[in-house]
C-alpha cells in the first residue's frame, strides 16, 4: 500500500509533512521486506538531522536497517510506543508506526523526494528483478 500526499524516499521511508513539521515512518512496502520487527532505536528529541543521514535502526527477525532521515531539521518527538509495541510498524506504519517527527529547517530537502506516483514506479521495478 502506497498513500497518497506523502513523500518518499529511494530507502523507503516516508514522511508526511504538515507545515513545518514532517512525521517520518518506514513505507508498508519496506515494513514488509524487514519482516516481524522487533526492535526500534529512536533518535533523541532535540537531535539536529541531515536529509539522507542515520535517524534510527530498525530491527526485525531477518535484518537490521538505518533509518535515513528524508529532510533536514530538529527532532521534536518520538514514537515511544514504538520501545514497547514494535511491530506497530508492522501493523500501521503509515499512522500508529511512526518513527519521529522532524521540524524542517530546510524545505528544499523535499524538492529531493519522490510523491505516491513515482514510489510507486519505483517499488515496481524491484517486482519486475
Amino acid at each position: 500500500m502506497i498513500v497518497g500526499g506523502l513523500f518518499y524516499t529511494k530507502q523507503h521511508e516516508w514522511a508526511r509533512v504538515e507545515g513545518d513539521i514532517a512525521t517520518i515512518g518506514i513505507t508498508d512496502y519496506a515494513q514488509m521486506m524487514l519482516g516481524e520487527i522487533i526492535f526500534v532505536e529512536l533518535p533523541a528529541v532535540g537531535t539536529e538531522v541531515r536529509s539522507d543521514s542515520e535517524i534510527a535502526v530498525v530491527e526485525s527477525t531477518k535484518a537490521a536497517s538505518d533509518i535515513f532521515s528524508p529532510v533536514t531539521g530538529k527532532v521534536t518527538a518520538v514514537n515511544s510506543a514504538l520501545e514497547s509495541e514494535p511491530e506497530l510498524i508492522n501493523k500501521d506504519c503509515y499512522n500508529a508506526g511512526w518513527i519521529c517527527k522532524i521540524e524542517i529547517a530546510d524545505d528544499t530537502s523535499l524538492e529531493a523526494l519522490l510523491n505516491a506516483e513515482q514510489y510507486k514506479q519505483y517499488v515496481k521495478g524491484f517486482d519486475q528483478k
